[in-house]
């Protein structure tokens, strides 16, 4: 394992992100195996954990805090989650109103069972509250000791700019992968300027950098992935035809496959600290060792940039997960 700095706290290159095991987008969990990837990450040297409320109306918070209880060292983790979404009217909606984030932070303490916050990010930013009183309200729990480092999540480089002039901003989390690299043009820089820590999400690119879907492969409605444009035809085959060439090349190179190439990729990029890494089983972290002990040459870098150009020619961003506006 390779390991960071968030804040003088010492955290692995990998998290534990724990979007599938909430179960409200990802299809049914299994409470057990869900905890016990939990207090699996130790075994690949992870001690991070990313979650949030939204990820099953803080279900995947609880089973972190078991999962802690469970092992029985709260110091040994390192947990970050998020706030500032809520669900109106069925609907998952941005609320970073100062109350909102201060009652979120509360209940996501007791959700997990513990006295303190590694990392609270604010999930998405409000365009119906100006960025600086989210900022004003995380920083006051900082101040109280309740959270250790502020982040955001999905935030423009203008409002970091924005949260930074009234509160201290550590840690700011991007969608970025072979596939989504959006977050290259402006966020990542000024990260970069700034000296904050980035960690990436969906760096598989919602499994389909595994490799293990297949053409014609169909998701029920409660998967997330039944609403994505990457994995309805035409652009399916296209993603496919180019995750295929991207595991040859790792396989010819490196005698890697393409997960492990992706998430290479992404941990060798300027400027990335963290990959997030969703499991629900502690079987799929065993590809985790890997992924380190080696990197990708300049070389690599613009053979990797030629096929995903040649083959994916109507690409799609994760546009769609945009929340919605609060009535």
């Amino acid at each position: 394992m390779e390991y960071t700095q968030i804040h003088s706290a010492k955290v692995s290159r990998i998290a534990l992100g724990t979007w599938a095991i909430g179960g409200s987008e990802w299809g049914q969990v299994d409470e057990q195996e869900s905890i016990a990837v939990c207090r699996a990450i130790f075994d690949h040297g992870i001690n991070c954990i990313d979650t949030a409320f939204i990820y099953g109306h803080g279900h995947a918070e609880q089973i972190v805090g078991r999962a802690m209880q469970e092992h029985g060292r709260r110091e040994d983790f390192y947990i970050a989650t998020k706030g500032g979404l809520a669900v109106h009217n069925g609907n998952v909606v941005t609320d970073g109103r100062p109350e909102q984030i201060l009652r979120e932070i509360d209940d996501s303490l007791r959700r997990l069972q513990t006295g303190y916050i590694d990392l609270y990010q604010l999930h998405w930013p409000d365009p119906l509250t100006p960025i600086a009183r989210t900022a004003n309200a995380m920083r006051e729990a900082y101040e109280a000791g309740k959270v250790r480092a502020l982040g955001v999540s999905n935030c423009t480089a203008q409002q970091m700019a924005e949260f930074s002039a009234v509160a201290p901003l550590h840690t700011s989390q991007p969608p970025l992968n072979l596939f989504e690299r959006a977050a290259q043009e402006s966020v990542i820089p000024w990260c970069r300027n700034h000296q904050i820590c980035v960690l990436a999400w969906s760096p598989l690119c919602r499994s389909l950098l595994t490799g293990k879907i297949r053409s014609g492969q169909t998701f029920p409605p409660d998967d997330i992935r039944f609403h994505d444009p990457k994995f309805q035809p035409p652009r399916l085959a296209q993603y496919l035809s180019a995750v295929r060439a991207l595991d040859r090349y790792a396989q010819q190179h490196y005698g890697k496959r393409v997960l492990h190439l992706a998430m290479r990729w992404l941990l060798d990029q300027p400027g990335i600290a963290i990959a997030l890494w969703g499991a629900r089983r502690p079987a799929q972290l065993a590809p985790v060792p890997e992924v380190f002990g080696w990197k990708l040459t300049p070389q690599d870098l613009q053979a990797i940039d030629q096929i995903i150009r040649e083959i994916v020619i109507d690409p799609v961003g994760p546009d769609y997960l945009q929340p919605g506006l609060r009535q």
